[in-house]
């Protein structure tokens, strides 16, 4: 195995899994960003989120920007992953 292999295995290993978010943060979604959450689990697009709940596709943005962010989570598949 190469050098270079061999460091950059043992730095992924020193620094860890990545962490999931904590449960203070998760505290910190309304009840809208969990509902927007579960369906974006669910694989649904924002057009179908937004006639789901009966709100324009920019304020589906808006929530999964949010989750996101408050979540720490880079994108929808993460907060797929994690919900």
């Amino acid at each position: 195995m190469p050098t270079v292999t061999k460091r950059l295995i043992a730095e992924f290993s020193r620094l860890g899994a990545p962490r999931s978010p904590s449960q203070e943060r998760v505290g910190e979604l309304t009840q809208r960003d969990t509902e927007v959450l579960v369906l974006v689990a669910q694989g649904l697009p924002n057009a179908e989120i937004a006639a789901h709940l009966s709100v324009a596709e920019s304020t589906v943005k808006t929530h999964v920007s949010r989750v996101l962010v408050k979540l720490g989570l880079r994108g929808r598949t993460q907060a797929a992953v994690f919900a």
